[in-house]
């Protein structure tokens, strides 16, 4: 069976998904914290039944080459007579240059390893997924999905910071994440809803990591992500917006040194920092602590604040979109950011809402909530590129 492999590597975590040559799914898995004891992989099929597993010792996830492996070994038992023939990588950045999937080489690695800086927390990890995969597959031709290419037609007035335009000239400009997640979303807009694909929608990728898009026609406008992965909204540990002269108070009067604002402003802050209870909206959401009530409040009064300025960038607004681990599965998050948008035309049913339906709105601006799906814009795109 000829099949098509998707990689999403993090530092402490593995994602993949199997397609057949027809990108039908065959199975998809999750390992999460690598390289601890406590180290646990889920397989579940096309239809979301988890795959029976078999007994692994801890080593089997102490690296992401590991975890791979072990998981390839589960896909053979489940598919015998698997042959992977395309593997294709989420690559957080692909700064100026690569504003499509492309085929991965030694020059493209090079390429991709000096945007490291851009995401420190996410591109090493991700080329890693890269190495594991050529470990294991040898030859099997490999592509990269980049999450800025969605967002690479902005105009200048949404790309560029108020500095020097030499550092614009270097690179240092307004890229925007989650691309993938968009394209998807923007993809089964023209199927589904193909009058709301031509107007203007936002949407909002509410996870862990969050941000939010302005999509225009198809197109992205606008993000409220910038230059890192560290922009707009407050995510789990993530600071999101942050006046700079915060980070010059704590170089200068705190006397912290790059890799403590490092951790600070990735691991410390965000919905943990808020709250001190949790950076998971599930734990907040049943906390009784009023910390964990305001970080909830805080963080849905910057998703309203970011509907209204993306709005402003598309002049006007069609559409809202949820989607992300909270977007679609949090009532509580979308209904308290809907109840504050009544003047922009949305209003919602919220009995809908809370039996999570797809289209939950009764105003003149449509409001949906679309489970994304990443994983196929990725098998799509190496399908493409190797067949080309």
């Amino acid at each position: 069976m000829e099949a098509f492999l998707t990689v999403n590597s993090g530092s402490s975590s593995l994602k993949l998904g199997l397609f057949a040559e027809d990108l039908s799914t065959l199975a998809m898995c999750h390992v999460d914290r690598i390289g601890r004891r406590e180290a646990a992989m889920k397989i579940r099929d096309a239809a979301g039944a988890a795959l029976p597993m078999p007994d692994h010792a801890p080593k089997a996830f102490a690296t992401n080459t590991q975890a791979l492996r072990t998981a390839l070994e589960v896909f053979q038992a489940d598919f015998p007579g698997l042959e992977v023939i395309g593997i294709g990588h989420r690559v957080v950045h692909g700064g100026i240059s690569h504003g499509e999937p492309v085929r991965l080489t030694e020059v493209v690695m090079k390429e991709l390893a000096r945007l490291a800086p851009f995401a420190p927390l996410h591109q090493p990890h991700n080329l890693a997924g890269v190495r594991a995969a050529s470990e294991l597959f040898g030859l099997v031709p490999q592509v990269a999905c980049f999450d800025t290419a969605f967002h690479r037609g902005h105009p200048f007035v949404n790309d560029a910071y108020a500095l020097p335009r030499k550092y614009y000239e270097q690179g240092v400009r307004r890229y925007g994440f989650h691309g993938l997640s968009y394209d998807y979303i923007a993809g089964t807009l023209a199927q589904t809803d193909p009058d709301l694909h031509a107007g203007k929608v936002v949407v909002a990728h509410l996870g862990s990591g969050a941000s939010m898009c302005a999509i225009s026609g198809g197109k992205s406008i606008d993000s409220s992500m910038g230059f890192t992965v560290l922009d707009g909204l407050p995510m789990g540990t993530r600071t999101g917006q942050l006046d700079p002269g915060v980070m010059l108070y704590m170089l200068q009067t705190e006397g912290m040194d790059a890799g403590q604002l490092t951790d600070l402003v990735y691991k410390q802050s965000g919905l943990l920092g808020l709250s001190g209870v949790s950076n998971d909206m599930r734990t907040l959401e049943t906390s009784d602590d009023p910390h964990a009530a305001e970080a909830i409040a805080y963080f849905c009064a910057r998703i309203r604040r970011e509907v209204a300025g993306l709005a402003a960038s598309m002049g006007g607004l069609d559409g809202l979109v949820f989607c992300g681990g909270i977007g679609e599965n949090s009532s509580r998050v979308r209904a308290e950011v809907c109840e504050g948008l009544d003047w922009l035309g949305v209003s919602i049913d919220g009995d809908r809402n809370v039996q999570g339906a797809r289209d939950f709105g009764t105003g003149k601006v449509r409001v949906m909530m679309i489970p994304t799906n990443e994983e196929i814009i990725i098998a799509r795109a190496a399908k493409k590129v190797l067949a080309s």
